[in-house]
């Protein structure tokens, strides 16, 4: 398996653009000297400069990224083995197929449809995989028959099962079949009569928009969310669950300033811890929001790779760890493990970005002990273990394994 880098497709499509360093680097709003680094994979590209790159390329980021990754791998297989019955189900959302018996009751769909939720963000991606196709067409049948409050139930619960397919499918690398997820999301919130659901599925709009580096859209759909949640506070007045949405929201918000060149990062960060306080400094889950303490420290530092400032990333995790007699901010162990991977994958490159590369090796490690299908899927794993492997001087077998297990090379 040749494993082909983000640089190098880079390179590939600027040459086919006919386009120069020095003529795609403006076109990106970045320097050519940075630009050579990305191509030669010296230098991880970031999100914000991989859509940058991607727009100015005129293809999406998945072409970059060279997603979906198939990596060869019996566990890998049968989870990617999943993609074509969602694509069936998503398709047939207002026309299901035929089940052969009555749907289970709702109370029982209701449950399954928790532990699917609790699969997605443990990044137990192979065992909800399995378990979705059949689920969404349950629930499908149960909404489209029901009546009143048992159907608005129904959609609640559909739609919940929709943002685990959006969020296989995105870890996937599978984008179109995601953003299809997304839209049902909005069908079902739009049915479900919860206006916490809805502002649910315009928060992961915005997700979308902004992996798609369309800034200024989903700017005006998170601030658009940030009013409609203040309106329904009765005097200001927020429940425990209104706020983890206005929280994430805020979260979702700073991370478009960072990625777009904008000067309120900082301020929306505060602005987020503020109404953490406000539910007692405590680590939620509502509306599968996670939200609290933990989640915007994490976002501070996702905010600073994306800015580029890898130094003081770093410099924050060893001033939080000192908190906590460590080297480096440990993480409470109740954080979902998908959320705690991607954490590590973040540092892992901005360690690499400061030359520190056991200390990125290491990272990636701790990733995977967390969550590894969700880090052997991710194109940050791929672009940093690459790095790491060129520049590797020792033979060292541990770092050529994981880089096979990883799928960078054979």
């Amino acid at each position: 398996m040749t494993h082909v880098s983000i640089g190098e497709r880079i390179r590939m499509l600027r040459k086919v653009r006919h386009l120069t360093v020095r003529q795609l680097a403006a076109a990106a709003r970045i320097s050519p000297s940075s630009l050579e680094k990305y191509e030669s994979g010296d230098r991880n590209v970031v999100p914000s400069v991989l859509t940058a790159l991607a727009s100015a390329l005129s293809v999406g980021p998945e072409v970059l990224t060279g997603q979906p990754y198939y990596n060869s791998a019996e566990a890998d297989e049968r989870i990617q083995a999943t993609i074509p019955d969602l694509r069936r189900v998503l398709a047939t959302y207002d026309s299901p197929d035929a089940l052969p018996s009555a749907p289970r009751p709702l109370e029982v769909l209701a449950a399954e449809t928790e532990r699917v939720s609790l699969m997605r963000q443990n990044a137990r991606y192979a065992s909800m995989g399995s378990l979705l196709p059949g689920l969404l067409t349950e629930l499908t049948h149960t909404a489209l028959d029901g009546r009143g409050e048992q159907q608005q139930r129904a959609y609640w619960w559909l739609a919940r099962g929709y943002r685990a397919a959006n969020s296989l499918a995105h870890k996937l690398g599978h984008h179109d079949l995601s953003n299809t997820a997304l839209e049902r999301f909005r069908w079902a919130a739009d049915r479900s009569g919860d206006q916490n659901m809805q502002v649910t599925a315009g928060y992961l709009r915005a997700g979308a928009l902004v992996r798609l580096g369309a800034f200024d859209s989903a700017r005006r759909v998170l601030e658009g969310l940030v009013g409609e949640i203040d309106r329904f506070a009765p005097e200001g007045s927020l429940t425990d669950a209104q706020i983890a949405l206005r929280g994430a929201v805020l979260l979702k918000l700073a991370m478009v300033e960072a990625r777009d060149g904008g000067a309120r990062t900082g301020d929306l960060l505060d602005e987020a811890d503020l109404i953490a306080a406000l539910n007692g400094g405590r680590d939620t889950d509502l509306y599968e929001m996670a939200f609290g303490p933990t989640n915007v420290r994490i976002h501070r530092i996702a905010a600073l790779i994306d800015e580029g400032d890898a130094e003081q990333a770093l410099a924050r995790l060893t001033e939080w760890g000192a908190d906590q007699d460590q080297s480096e901010w440990v993480l409470p162990g109740d954080i979902a493990a998908e959320r705690s991977s991607h954490h590590h994958i973040d540092v892992a490159g901005a360690k690499l970005a400061q030359a520190d590369a056991a200390g990125a090796f290491a990272s990636l490690q701790v990733a995977r002990s967390l969550a590894p299908v969700h880090v052997r899927f991710h194109p940050t794993v791929r672009q940093t273990t690459a790095a790491l492997v060129r520049a590797d001087r020792t033979g060292s077998e541990e770092l050529a394994s994981f880089a096979r297990w990883a799928g960078v090379q054979s």
